[in-house]
């Protein structure tokens, strides 16, 4: 088995190993992950932080040792937590990293970094403050950054800056925590989930105080929670069917 870290700020995740293909996620600097393939210019890898999978351009990670994969894999996560930061290499070079990079890995990368850091966890009240530094962050499918999100991307790493673990997808996501059984009884953090018409989770959002929602839906924005779904205020119609409310903390 070989092992990787992600050197670059923010890396495509790809389904098939071609550049064309479907981004599925994005892997952020200092992020560590098994290498389950590798071909000439591709590398398919699982991350470890969520265990997803996908494709990988070999010229875009550092291989590294299982032994330093397991030593950083058993930290806990230190993490960037300004929407933009930098680090420096041993040359006095910038590279920029977004919200949420992972800085566990600086002294093997031989990398410097002097700005604000989470590593601990939060208070359940502090996940809407963090929620609100994607603001008006564009969507994007795979996206992980205030730079472009999808609606999972977002709540995992708001989740994430904050301390907990979640699965990547909505659809994944959806198998965590203690369902409720109506609004009234969620509180400001907890996650709502939507379905289609075949009754599969294809959306997830943040509940907020007062029954809004901050969601990414064309960008990240707030709207309205009721029992039938998220009331759009723009365009005064439901967009999203409500499907379950989960309490993952």
């Amino acid at each position: 088995m070989q092992y990787g870290i992600c050197n670059l700020s923010i890396v495509p995740l790809r389904v098939e190993p071609n550049d064309p293909c479907e981004l599925v996620s994005q892997v952020l600097y200092g992020e560590i992950f098994k290498v389950l393939e590798q071909r000439k210019s591709w590398s398919r890898i699982r991350l470890a932080h969520d265990k997803y999978e996908g494709w990988i351009d070999n010229k875009q990670y550092l291989e590294i040792t299982e032994e330093d994969y397991k030593s950083i894999k058993s930290e806990d996560h230190l993490l960037s937590n300004d929407l933009v930061e930098y680090i420096e290499d041993e040359n006095q070079q910038l590279y920029t990293i977004p919200l949420g990079a992972s800085l566990n890995a600086l002294g093997l990368l031989n990398h410097t970094f002097d700005g604000k850091t989470s590593s601990i966890k939060q208070p359940k009240e502090n996940l809407i403050k963090t929620a609100f530094m994607y603001l008006n962050a564009p969507y994007l499918w795979g996206g992980k950054t205030p730079f472009g999100i999808d609606c999972s991307g977002f709540t995992q790493m708001v989740y994430k800056l904050n301390g907990y673990n979640l699965l990547r997808d909505a659809s994944q996501q959806a198998s965590q925590g203690l369902a409720l059984s109506f609004i009234e009884e969620s509180e400001p953090g907890d996650l709502a989930f939507f379905d289609n018409s075949e009754g599969q989770i294809i959306h997830v959002g943040i509940i907020m105080e007062n029954n809004y929602i901050i969601h990414a839906h064309g960008k990240v924005r707030i709207d309205r929670l009721d029992h039938s779904g998220i009331y759009n205020i723009d365009k005064k119609s439901h967009t999203h069917k409500l499907r379950v409310i989960k309490k993952i903390i």
